[in-house]
């Protein structure tokens, strides 16, 4: 497996700071459905899913728009991890990986292109939660068509196996209640979004970097 120089690619991100979003009275704790719960993993098939989502897949990063959102999970005050790789051909030869200082394996660097398509202009280079929109066109991306590439369910019912009204699920924009559907909620540059299943986190995630 190639080495990456990841450090150059990646944001430093902070821990869980900054100021707290208003929680409501969502404090009861959901319980654990019968399927689809955490972990979710990065799919096997991320090409057939960047499809699926309605993008088309490529053979290198494009950067005409080059944007990134952060996406926080919690389901009962324990964040969940969004994988590295989604969106991303890890097992094609010219996609690069490296280790980062945390631990961490990241995926990218795509040069020389691939011979297939091997990444979605969506997609995670690791593990920190940002989602990289690098694509050719000037269209900002959702996080539909991300929850799509990351085969994991969400509308404005369920986020994986849990549903409302049986689990509290609540939606947060850059510390704001979002009461919409929540894949029509736009990847934008250093939008924080997150995604709150039943007893909330203290505090939360209201900036990029918080």
């Amino acid at each position: 497996m190639k080495r990456w120089a990841a450090a150059g690619l990646l944001l430093a991100l902070a821990g869980c700071g900054g100021n707290s979003g208003s929680t409501g009275t969502m404090t009861r704790a959901a319980p654990t459905p019968a399927t689809g719960a955490p972990p979710w993993p990065a799919p096997p098939n991320p090409m057939a899913l960047t499809r699926l989502a309605g993008l088309t897949p490529e053979t290198h990063e494009f950067v005409f728009l080059h944007v990134h959102s952060r996406l926080f999970v919690f389901v009962n005050g324990k964040a969940v991890v969004v994988p590295a790789g989604i969106g991303i051909d890890i097992e094609n030869p010219a996609v690069h990986s490296g280790k980062l200082e945390n631990g961490w394996t990241a995926y990218g660097g795509i040069s020389p292109p691939c011979a297939v398509p091997c990444i979605s202009p969506l997609h995670t280079h690791d593990q920190s939660g940002v989602l990289h929109t690098e694509a050719k066109q000037d269209r900002f991306n959702t996080l539909g068509e991300f929850f799509t590439e990351w085969s994991v369910r969400l509308d404005d019912r369920c986020v994986g196996g849990y549903c409302k009204p049986k689990a509290p699920i609540a939606v947060y924009v850059d510390g704001d209640r979002y009461t919409g559907d929540p894949r029509n909620i736009k990847l934008e540059d250093k939008k924080a979004i997150a995604i709150v299943i039943g007893t909330p986190p203290d505090p939360i995630p209201s900036s990029f970097t918080s």
